[in-house]
């Protein structure tokens, strides 16, 4: 995810900086350059947006409620159920923002144009979150929008006591806007671990296990204390409480807190990547 035409392009900036420019402003130009022109990152942004919608469309497709039967559905969670497969996707693409150079040799050339590495990483950090933040906008808005246009034609109407899937509707709005924060911050936490780990295949593995393994242990724990204090620090299970709509009492942490736990998990592994970018050669 790099090119060799950037190395005379960053080295040229530190020795000439441009007017009015700052450290974090040239490093923030560099990663953005470094991303729009190679077509890697384009094509993962389009793939969390697609497979996200088209994952939620097949939940709430595959999902009815018969007129006999009482559902307890929590429906705008259920709408929303693509981006736990999405965020794989926004794993990759924060890992190989940073492993890409590793791989390559050019983070030689990125830490010599910039000398400052905690700037090195915020830039990647804040570049990586936004276009994270927009994919997942897109991907968020068409599984609220799948989910309005198909369950009212399943049983999950207003009529049986379920709310309609809007955007105007308070919880739907948080859940939908706290699962775009959500994916930001699942980029922020790979990010980190890719700049702890530093080999692309390594940090993936890594990133997905943290994703997916809590969720499948949680599955195997019978303790019912235990099971509570694994949803409440659990990275992706505390996190995805930000989707819930219904039951909220029953929840072992709020949903705000869930997402507030992830963003720990996020700032810690990017203060212990910063400190391994800081401590370590390239």
């Amino acid at each position: 995810m790099t090119d060799t035409a950037l190395g005379p392009q960053r080295i040229g900036t530190r020795s000439e900086p441009r007017a009015g420019g700052t450290a974090l402003t040239d490093a923030l130009h560099a990663e953005w350059t470094k991303l729009r022109t190679v077509s890697g990152p384009s094509w993962l942004l389009l793939a969390v947006a697609v497979l996200t919608v088209a994952v939620s469309t097949a939940a709430v497709g595959a999902t009815h409620c018969p007129v006999t039967m009482q559902c307890a559905v929590d429906t705008t969670k259920l709408s929303l159920t693509g981006i736990e497969f999405g965020q794989a996707i926004v794993a990759i693409l924060a890992v190989l923002a940073i492993c890409n150079e590793y791989s390559t040799g050019m983070i030689r050339v990125t830490l010599a144009a910039m000398p400052r590495r905690w700037t090195v990483l915020a830039a990647k950090a804040t570049i990586i979150a936004g276009l994270v933040l927009g994919a997942g906008a897109i991907a968020a808005l068409g599984s609220v929008l799948a989910g309005q246009l198909i369950l009212p034609g399943h049983g999950f109407t207003a009529a049986r006591g379920f709310h309609a899937i809007s955007l105007s509707y308070g919880p739907t709005l948080r859940a939908a806007g706290g699962s775009v924060l959500y994916l930001a911050l699942i980029a922020l936490l790979s990010l980190g671990i890719a700049a702890i780990v530093r080999d692309s295949a390594v940090s993936i593995g890594a990133v997905l296990a943290v994703l997916y393994i809590f969720p499948l242990v949680l599955a195997f724990v019978t303790n019912t204390q235990w099971q509570r204090r694994l949803e409440r620090w659990a990275p992706t299970t505390a996190g995805l409480t930000i989707q819930d709509t219904t039951g909220l009492h029953s929840l072992a942490i709020s949903p705000w807190s869930g997402l507030g736990v992830l963003a720990i998990w996020a700032g810690a592994a990017l203060l212990t990547g910063g400190l391994a970018l800081r401590l370590r050669d390239a």
